[in-house]
């Protein structure tokens, strides 16, 4: 860089950068959301397939007094079977949120 003596006349040779701490923060806050590894991703699909088939058919469980949103909402949310979740239901007297509660702690 340089200035003119005579004047408030500066000359910059080079790229003149401004550093934008927004853009910093965008950049950062975008590779929160990439894209995660194929690799790690189907390993995982493998171990999740090896472990639904390991585990035995479920029996069918008795739905009465048990609404079916209700059932498909606690299957959701919980990640569990319709058996385990119909139950769940049934032993919090209908209540999703403890059914919820139960299956994922």
């Amino acid at each position: 860089m340089f200035k003119s003596p005579n004047s408030e006349t500066y000359v910059i040779f080079g790229e003149a950068k401004i550093e934008d701490l927004s853009s910093q923060l965008q950049t950062q806050a975008a590779q929160q959301f990439r894209m995660p590894d194929m690799g790690s991703v189907t390993a995982k699909q493998d171990q999740d397939a090896a472990a639904a088939a390991a585990q035995p058919e479920e029996e069918e469980v008795d739905e009465t007094g048990v609404e079916p949103h209700d059932i498909d909402l606690v299957m959701t949310q919980a990640g569990v079977s319709r058996s385990k979740a119909v139950k769940a239901l049934k032993t919090h007297n209908g209540d999703i949120v403890g059914a919820i509660m139960e299956l994922t702690t």
